[in-house]
This record gives C-alpha cells, structure tokens and sequence, in this order.
C-alpha cells in the first residue's frame, strides 16, 4: 500500500521532523520505512539531541545501558557491546552516531539548522516551517522530536556579564574538554547534572564551592564494567526482557515490589531498604508500592536515605545542609550518583546554602551572596531546563486560525494523550506533555510514540485522509485524566521541574503521565484500534 494519496496537497516533504536525537532518529526510520518522504531538522551539527549537548564532566544515564537503547532491531540490539552497567555520555552518543550510519540517516537530515517557526495554513491543510536562515519548507506533518530535557535554562544572575572568569551550562558544554587543574571553581545547582560533574570537578580544581539552594536526595550508582558474560545472557532473553519493560510503570527493568512499606517488620523494611541501597539506582523508589501514595510510607524511605547522608558526609553541619526535608523522595526526580556525598568530606570542597545566603550578583573577580564573597575562576552552572514544553513553546508554533501553541498553554500544556493538540492539526509531539516520558526509560517511551505514530500515518493513507487533530473534549477528558492521577500522588506537592516549579512564571501542573507507561499504552492501543477514537479525521483541510 503506498501511503500517497489524491487528497494530499503538494509539499516539499511528507513530514518535516524537528530534533536529530533518539525520537528524531527513529521518526526518520519509521517515516521511511512506510513510504514518507521527510526532513529533519537538527539545531546540532550531528545527531545526539541530549547528549550531543551534555558533555560535561560525569554525565551519565541513569538506566541502565542495556535498555537504554533501541529494541526496534534485533540485529542491532544484538551486536552492540556496552562497556558499563550506566553508561557514559561519550559512549551514548557513539551508539547514537553508529545507528545514524548503520540506517543512513543523515542524509534526511539538516545539521547546523534553529527551526524558528511552524505555522499551519488552514487553507491548505500544509505546515509551512520556518528555520533561522529565513528558510521556509512545506510538509504535510509536523513532528516535534525536540526532546524534553533539551531548552537549557539560561542563568539570569546580575553581572554575569561582568565575569571575568569563564562560565559554562551543563546543558550547553564544550565539546573540547576543559581543564579545571589548579582553578577555584563554583558549580551552582544540585539537581541531576549537578550532583554528576561535582565529584569530577572536585578532582580537578584546586577549590570548588557548590551553591546549594535545593538538596535533593541522591542514590549511589554503585556502576562497573559490564561482563561479555552478563551482556550475552540479557541478549538471549532480549525479546522477553523488553515486553516486560514495556508493559511496566517505567519502561525499565526494575523490581516493582507489591507490598506496602506499612505492612511488613520493621526488621523486613530495613532489610528491603538495605538491599535496594546495595544494589544502587532508581530501583530504591520500587522499595514498596505505596511510596509515592503514602506520606507515611515515603517518610520512612526518606529518612533511611537521610540516615545514610549522615553516615557517609563526615561533617554534620555539611550533612545536614546536604539533607533534603521539602519533599518526599523520588518526588522530584531521584538522582543516581557516584561519590557525590563523599565529595563533600574533601579538604578542596566546600557548601555554600544558597537558600539560606543567596547569590546577590557575579562580579569580575566572583559570586557575591548576601553574607560573603567567593572569588572563582570558573562557574559552571547546573541550572537545568525548561523541561518537557520549553522546546516547543520557544518555536512560534501555530495552528487554526493563527493560534499561538504557547499562548493555548499559557495556563499549562494541554493535548489529548500527549501526541496531538486540538487546533493543531498533523502536529505530533513525541514524548509530549500529557504522555509519560520523563518519568520512564524514555527510550521505549519514544519507541511507543514513534509506532503509534507511524501507524496513524498508515490508517491516514489507507483511509485517503489528509488532516487529523484531537477533538476539544477528548483533550479536555485527558488533561482532567493527568491531572486526577497525578493529584493521587505525592508528586503534585513538590516544587519540581516536573511541575515547572524550577522556570519563574511556568503554571504549576504535573507535566508527565504518572499513570506508568504499560497502563499508558493501553490507553494509546485502545484509541487506535476504536478508529482513532478522540481524534477529528477529514479528507480535506
């Protein structure tokens, strides 16, 4: 069946694809393999999207390399070669060149390229998308591969301007390496990347003060090289090890315990807790079933991961500062480190609050907060991102009659499942608000999109369709649906970037699905195999 039809308007392309990294990729794969022609656009000079940008020092996946990769081909699957249990950023982004070359894609795609623009003409039923250059191309469908984790959030510190020193982003990292050797540097922000490049910082700089405004809790790594032995075996039980991931809350291969935290011994608990400290990673917040339900029961896995701060940091004023206490773990997204609190017990290292003392301004010579001066060579800051909408609400993106995607989401990000906005007709946004993504292994959260995406492009040629958008009340069941089980959690109480809570001015609503991706793709199954049920679908625009 060719995915052509009479009722399609002439375009330069089927598709236009924004983002070259793993969403992107795999778009381009799929739009080619049923008959679409396409083009992506990359603001990169190589494919990568995250890890393109984030070179900085000890930046590192927090899933393991295993199922952190793509499960579309067998064949690659089974003879790519992992060299850690977590891998690195260097090695990631090898994976994602080598499935770059090993499906040609680069040819599609337009390096070096800022999508400014994307409007849709109702007249026609096209997207007409703008690039920095001036350029405009035409596609039947736009598709946002842009990322979630991707619009760096720039620092906005008085006199940064001024700064006589060097500054870097860990969103935005140089690609020669930098050499802290005999520096005094400040790292400013303890989320995810900070607590990765603090350790590796720590071992370079002759001193480094880290700005603290929010401590957030953190779960050892405990990472080592991966066995030709261990790789072999997971490989044999592939087919099996990804339907289980799939079909599971977080796209990975965790052990979902079925008890409550409030129902066994206090000696099982503890026993439950030390095992799922020993053996490292995201799997703690799986302890138990009610953790993120039960204030009660998370108490108890925050303050044994409280404990363990004491143990480890050997200054108490240090460790308490170090102490998370406005919010329940995993509520803002659980950090993975190596030697991060260790860090702190180094004679080079030193903690500043800076919710206690915050930062006034940067001058030349430093950081000035409200009680002290720090003078420093170097500042990186870990200052995070615009997450899972700044990518797209800093595109003009518009659809009926002119309307503004960023101004329809003035007041929180609204579609129907994620994929699709109404008044946005032939928009696909991957991973988007609304869709579980940031709170999976959001590689088999982009595999799910990507096929439902490419099989509702099929059900359009198949049924000579030319535009599909989500219907009003569709959307409106949907938000309303996010909302209700995210209110069922403890998540909606933290002041995280899951919320938007880190971006001054973002409307506080849960950005991601809490739902679990198994109970997502359900959903997603359903909608499709009822003929797109929630979804307007015309002939002509």
């Amino acid at each position: 069946m060719s995915p052509h039809s009479p009722a399609k308007p002439q375009t330069d392309y089927d598709a236009i694809v924004v983002g070259a990294g793993f969403a992107g990729l795999y778009m381009l794969h799929k739009l080619r393999e049923i008959g679409l022609s396409a083009r992506v656009f990359e603001t990169g000079s190589d494919v990568g999207g995250t890890w393109f940008w984030n070179r900085y020092p000890g930046a590192r996946c927090d899933v393991y390399s295993m199922e952190y990769s793509y499960s579309f081909d067998e064949q690659l699957q089974q003879e790519w070669v992992w060299t850690e249990r977590y891998p690195a950023q260097p090695e990631i982004l090898k994976y994602i060149e080598h499935v770059a070359d090993r499906f040609d894609l680069r040819r599609d795609i337009q390096f070096d390229t800022r999508v400014t623009a994307a409007h849709f003409d109702e007249e026609t039923g096209i997207w007409r998308v703008k690039t920095e250059d001036g350029t405009t191309v035409t596609a039947c469908y736009c598709i946002m591969a842009s990322g979630a984790l991707s619009a760096s959030r720039k620092p906005d510190f008085e006199g940064l301007d001024d700064f006589g020193g060097t500054w870097y982003h860990t969103g935005q990292w140089p690609h020669d390496p930098v050499d802290f050797t005999g520096q005094r540097v400040a790292v400013i922000g303890t989320g995810s990347s900070g607590i990765q490049v603090t350790p590796m910082v720590a071992q370079q700089a002759a001193h480094l003060t880290v700005f603290q405004r929010t401590p957030n809790f953190s779960i050892p790594a405990w990472n080592y090289p991966l066995s030709n032995a261990e790789q072999e075996n997971w490989k044999r039980q592939a087919a099996h090890h990804r339907a289980t991931a799939k079909a599971s809350k977080s796209g990975a291969l965790y052990q979902y315990s079925q008890r409550s935290a409030l129902e066994v011994s206090n000696e099982e608990r503890q026993g439950e807790f030390d095992a799922r400290w020993s053996h490292g990673g995201a799997n703690f917040t799986h302890a138990f079933n009610d953790l993120f339900k039960s204030k009660a029961a998370n108490d108890l896995a925050a303050d044994y991961v409280r404990t363990k701060i004491g143990e480890i940091v050997q200054d108490q004023d240090v460790a308490a500062k170090l102490t998370p206490t406005d919010h329940a773990i995993g509520t803002k997204r659980i950090c993975v480190d190596t030697d991060y609190y260790a860090t702190f017990n180094r004679a080079n290292v030193a903690l500043v609050d800076a919710r206690a003392t915050p930062i006034q301004r940067i001058t030349k010579e430093g950081i000035e907060t409200t009680d002290d001066f720090y003078p420093v060579d170097s500042i990186v800051f870990a200052t995070g991102y615009d997450a899972v909408t700044g990518a797209l609400t800093r595109i003009d993106i518009r659809g009926r009659a002119g309307k503004s995607l960023k101004d329809k989401w003035s007041d929180g990000p609204k579609t129907y499942l994620g994929i699709m906005v109404a008044g946005f007709p032939n928009l696909f946004t991957l991973t988007g608000p609304g869709s579980p993504s940031i709170l999976t292994n959001v590689v088999m959260s982009i595999e799910q999109h990507v096929e439902w995406v490419g099989n509702c492009l099929i059900h359009m040629a198949r049924e000579e369709l030319q535009l599909i958008e989500a219907d009003q009340q569709a959307e409106d069941e949907w938000v309303e649906h996010v909302r209700e089980v995210a209110n069922g959690t403890l998540h909606v109480h933290a002041d995280s970037w899951y919320m938007g809570a880190n971006i001054p001015g973002k409307p506080r609503v849960m950005l991601p699905y809490v739902g679990g991706l198994g109970v997502y793709t359900r959903i997603c199954d359903e909608v499709a195999a009822e003929g797109y049920r929630g979804f307007i679908q015309s002939k002509t625009a």
